[in-house]
């Protein structure tokens, strides 16, 4: 209780939330209890929250807003900071800043009020700026690194620094921040002039693609597996009988077998007992060895160990 006290007097004027059900937050409605739960408004609070955390030795992490993570049902303990109030997004010229918690898919939106082209590939995918970065998100041939020109990052020691784009060691979902613990704050992305109808059907296009393959009607956490080398993940499991399998509340989709959802109530250690499962009978069926894309994050619960 001491300690509540002390952070709620040091973090003054930052949105502190205690022992709050992360539940309320994720894409897939799973979720323990995060045990301090933050929302800055700024790089600067921000900046409280890390160093403060780091003098007392407490561990924290950034959620993004969660579209490609699963908690556990144990929940985290320590700082989670929420980037929802860090979604300023202005456009100069033809490059677009975006803070971390700004809406992707939103962000496209404003690239093609603008009639600025080169971001329509990202116009259905899930998540948060900070969290594309992070993975360096794409579809449909398009992905973040074909766009960045630099970032602004949060170290692991409450530092801020620009890293630019040759720096991130983009590959296939991967970016260099996955290794040093860095934190995206914002993000630049540099695009190029372009006809507004044509960026409006190209989006409109690839929206049609989304709704029509991916079951978008559940929670999910996004596109579970990486895709194999000459392969793709949802027609191995497809062909490995695995539609429409079910553990505990959540099955994987008859929709789009690269998809696992939420239909009932589901648990973290469902999703978890899950993927588990489709990789190793898919490794059975067809020798290819699944590996996951979605984070899985927190601690289990104490009757799950």
């Amino acid at each position: 209780m001491q300690n509540l006290e002390k952070f709620s007097a040091e973090l003054e004027g930052i949105d502190i939330r205690f022992n709050e059900p992360l539940s309320q937050y994720t894409y897939t409605k799973v979720g323990g209890a995060a045990d301090f739960l933050v929302f800055p408004r700024n790089r600067y609070e921000l900046a409280r929250i890390v160093k403060l955390a780091n003098r007392e030795h407490i561990p924290w992490l950034v959620l993004g807003n969660s579209s490609n993570i699963i908690v556990r049902d144990g929940g985290i303990r320590g700082f989670v900071i929420m980037f929802d109030k860090l979604n300023n997004v202005a456009v100069d010229g033809y490059t677009i800043e975006a803070e971390a918690g700004a809406n992707l898919t939103q962000t496209t939106r404003i690239a093609l009020h603008h009639s600025l082209t080169g971001f329509e590939f990202a116009c259905g995918i899930p998540g948060s700026i900070g969290g594309a970065v992070f993975m360096n998100a794409g579809a449909y041939g398009g992905e973040i690194g074909h766009v960045l020109v630099s970032c602004k990052v949060l170290t692991p020691e409450g530092e801020i620094k620009t890293l630019d784009a040759r720096d991130m060691r983009f590959g296939y979902r991967h970016s260099l921040i996955q290794e040093t613990g860095d934190i995206v704050i914002s993000a630049k992305f540099g695009l190029a002039p372009g006809v507004h109808q044509n960026i409006r059907q190209e989006m409109e296009r690839l929206t049609y693609l989304r709704e029509l393959k991916q079951p978008l009607e559940y929670p999910s956490c996004g596109s579970v597996f990486k895709r194999p080398l000459g392969h793709f993940a949802g027609q191995l499991i497809s062909e490995a009988g695995l539609k429409g399998y079910r553990i505990g509340g959540v099955e994987v989709s008859e929709k789009h077998a690269g998809f696992m959802i939420n239909v009932d109530h589901g648990t973290a250690s469902d999703y978890e007992e899950l993927i588990a499962h489709v990789i190793k009978v898919v490794k059975e069926h067809s020798g290819v060895t699944l590996e996951r894309e979605v984070r899985i994050i927190g601690e289990a619960e104490e009757s799950d160990m």
